[in-house]
């Protein structure tokens, strides 16, 4: 699970719109952080939003598959592939990553 940091700060910087955005290296990926919670995720240089029953379907919808750590195991985590057309276009993206900053502010 590598993640290069010229995509790092590619994703970092589309995410702009939610304010200060920034990643925290960890286990070969990174953690996206903003006000202090994390967000999102970027493995093997795929971004990952996080999801919860209010927004899973879009992401179903749009094709994402949810972050599995262990491709040996089905244990998936909370988090799903951000689609690249929705990557590539802040106007799009801008709802995606509110609603998973949303979700990151109500967990304890």
């Amino acid at each position: 699970m590598a993640v290069s940091d010229e995509f790092l700060n590619y994703v970092v910087g589309q995410l702009s719109m939610l304010g200060r955005v920034t990643a925290r290296k960890m286990f070969g990926g990174a953690g996206l952080y903003c006000e202090g919670k994390m967000f999102g995720l970027v493995a093997d240089d795929v971004p990952y939003l996080k999801a919860d029953d209010s927004n899973r379907d879009d992401f179903l919808k749009a094709g994402s598959s949810p972050f599995n750590p262990f491709p040996d195991k089905t244990t998936a985590m909370p988090y799903y592939e951000i689609p690249a057309d929705v990557l590539e276009n802040p106007t799009a993206l801008a709802p995606w990553a509110q609603r998973s900053l949303d979700i990151a502010r109500k967990k304890k």
